[in-house]
């Protein structure tokens, strides 16, 4: 597998959320922490490569509640490398469970 395991299945998972909708890093990284256990500021490092990496774009937008937040967006670059990630996950998830033996 060509993906180191954790920053690869993180950094799919943060894509896979953007993939459903503009998200904000503070949205991003509750919903991450409440399903995977993750040290606090975690999720920040992994938003700012994707975005080097030009995988995310973002931009601020007003909120309610307080400063303007600087939203998360997809691109199609992005969506591709998610798509190799998804492929490769599912491939490797299933040479696993044929080792350890299935839903046993």
């Amino acid at each position: 597998m060509n993906i180191q395991f954790k920053k690869g299945v993180l950094d799919m998972c943060v894509l896979a959320m953007l993939r459903d909708g503009d998200s904000y890093g503070y949205d991003i990284a509750d919903t991450l922490s409440s399903k995977i256990l993750l040290a606090d500021g975690t999720v920040y490092p992994i938003l700012r490569k994707l975005a080097s990496d030009g995988l995310v774009t973002t931009y601020l937008k007003e909120s309610q509640n307080g400063p303007p937040r600087k939203y998360y967006h997809l691109t199609d670059k992005g969506l591709d490398l998610l798509k190799e990630y998804i492929d490769d996950w599912n491939s490797f998830n299933e040479v696993v469970r044929g080792i350890i033996g299935g839903d046993r």
